[in-house]
């Protein structure tokens, strides 16, 4: 078989070419296509497709978080009415704007009678925290140990709450008593028209 040189071949008469040279070209012509359809079509095709593969793995994760709520949403609702019961037996553990200077007594009397002296009963002023109002005493007793931990369980039965940070205690001379110096705190909510 006799293979034409390029210069005999009309490029206006593909019909008259040589039938190895139609394959050539027809496969050229296809593979050129591809790749031209995949530049233009297929490429940005597939980042949409990754984007919204992405959007469909959010999608069905928020689903399954939302199904999983609405399936335990009779169990939530019961929750949420416990917690509010709880919530409203607490607040009435704080004590109301009137009723501090009674706590304030009820702690210094529970001191006197565990058998503490007190050098320092110091109430600071209040300190707002959201709903409610910090309101830190300082105090410094002397007494001993057993003393200090009947004072702090005597406190801890008080009907409203107070709690106790940042104490430390030390010995007090040749006496053998000790020294305790601690920051009561008790929280007041406040009332609607504060």
């Amino acid at each position: 078989m006799e293979i034409p040189s390029f210069n005999d071949i009309d490029i206006n008469e593909p019909g008259e070419w040589p039938q190895a040279i139609k394959v050539i070209s027809i496969l050229l012509l296809c593979i050129v296509l591809l790749f031209v359809g995949y530049y233009m079509i297929i490429k940005d095709k597939q980042a949409e497709l990754v984007t919204l593969e992405q959007k469909e793995t959010a999608l069905k994760t928020e689903f399954e978080i939302k199904q999983a709520k609405a399936f335990n949403l009779d169990a939530y609702r019961e929750q949420m009415k416990e917690m509010r019961v709880t919530f409203a037996s607490m607040l009435q553990q704080l004590p109301r704007k009137s009723e501090v200077a009674d706590l304030l007594i009820d702690i210094s009397r529970t001191g006197l009678v565990n058998g503490l002296q007190f050098e320092l009963f110091k109430p600071e002023n209040e300190r707002p925290v959201d709903f409610y109002a910090e309101l830190p005493i300082q105090m410094r007793v002397t007494g001993d140990y057993h003393q200090f931990g009947e004072f702090i369980s005597a406190v801890a039965a008080l009907p409203r709450i107070v709690t106790m940070h940042n104490f430390t205690m030390t010995p007090n001379g040749n006496s053998g008593g000790m020294t305790m110096e601690v920051t009561a705190k008790t929280y007041r909510y406040f009332d609607e028209e504060e």
